[in-house]
C-alpha cells in the first residue's frame, strides 16, 4: 500500500525498499558486500555532483555567482566524502578481494556514465570515451549531449567575456591571461576571482580523489590489468595531471 504524501514514512520516502535490495552479491564472501556498497555509494553521489553541476552553470550563466558558488562548494565537499569512502574500501586486503574478483567479470568503474558524464560537464572533454558505448544507447546520447553543452569551464569563460575580457580563440593562454588580470586586481574582480578559488576548490578536491582512487588500486591489486580491461593503476596514474580548469594553474606562475 502507497502511503499518502501526509502519512509516507521514512521507509517510502527514501523507497528503502528498491534502495536496500539493491546490493545483489554474486558470491557467498562476506566482502564483496562491501565492494557493492561502496560503488553504488559513488554512484549516488555522482548523481548528486551532476544536480548541482547543472544547477551551477545555469546559475553562471545568469551572473548569479553567489548562487552559483553555492552549489560548487557542494560538489567539493562531495568530492572529500567520496575521497575518504577509499578509505574504507582500503579495509578490503588483496587476499579479499582475490576471493571474489572473478564475479565481476567485465564489470569495471571505468564504465561509469556518470563520471564520464561528470568530467565532461566539468570541462574535461575527451571524446574518445564516448566510443565505450554501443550506438544509440541511452548512455551514448547521455555523454554525447553532455560533450555539446557548455560545461563548467565554458561557462566560466562566458562569464569573463561579459565582464569585458577578451579571450580571442579561448585558447589556454588567452584565458590564463584573462584570469592572471582578475587576480591582479582582485577587489575589482573580486565576484570573478571568488569563481576562480571555487573552481580550483573542485579541481584541487577531482585531484586528491584521483590520488587516493590509484593508492587503493595499487594497495588491492599492485599492477594487475583492471576488469573489463583496463590497465588498472597504470592508467589511473596517466590521469593524475589531468585538469578541468588548467589556465588557473599555470597562470599562478605569473603572479
Amino acid at each position: 500500500m502507497t502511503a499518502t504524501p501526509a502519512g509516507i514514512t521514512y521507509a517510502d520516502y527514501l523507497a528503502l525498499d528498491q534502495l536496500l535490495t539493491a546490493q545483489k552479491p554474486q558470491s557467498s564472501l562476506h566482502d564483496e558486500m562491501l565492494f557493492i556498497v561502496i560503488h553504488q555509494t559513488k554512484e549516488l553521489w555522482l548523481k548528486q555532483m551532476l544536480h548541482e553541476l547543472r544547477l551551477a552553470i545555469a546559475l553562471l550563466d545568469t551572473d548569479h555567482f553567489a548562487a552559483s558558488y553555492k552549489a560548487m562548494a557542494r560538489i567539493g565537499r562531495i568530492q572529500s566524502v567520496m575521497t575518504l569512502s577509499w578509505d574504507v574500501l582500503s579495509t578490503l586486503t588483496p587476499v579479499d578481494y582475490t576471493a571474489f574478483r572473478d564475479v565481476l567479470g567485465t564489470a569495471s568503474g571505468f564504465q561509469s556514465v556518470q563520471f564520464r558524464e561528470f568530467e565532461y560537464r566539468l570541462g574535461i572533454k575527451n571524446p574518445a570515451f564516448i566510443e565505450q558505448y554501443a550506438a544509440g544507447s541511452e548512455a551514448r546520447a547521455r555523454l554525447q549531449a553532455a560533450l555539446d553543452e557548455p560545461g563548467l569551464r565554458e561557462a566560466s569563460h562566458a562569464a569573463l567575456e561579459r565582464a569585458g575580457f577578451d579571450l580571442g580563440d579561448r585558447s589556454e593562454t588567452a584565458v590564463g591571461e584573462a584570469w592572471l588580470k582578475v587576480y591582479q586586481d582582485a577587489d575589482r574582480w573580486f565576484d570573478l576571482y571568488q569563481l576562480a578559488e571555487k573552481l580550483v576548490d573542485i579541481d584541487d578536491a577531482l585531484a586528491m580523489w584521483r590520488h587516493k582512487h590509484v593508492l587503493t588500486v595499487e594497495r588491492i591489486i599492485g599492477n594487475k590489468m583492471g576488469t573489463g580491461g583496463s590497465a588498472g593503476a597504470a592508467y589511473l596514474r596517466s590521469t593524475l595531471d589531468k585538469r578541468a580548469f588548467p589556465e588557473l594553474w599555470s597562470m599562478r606562475t605569473g603572479l
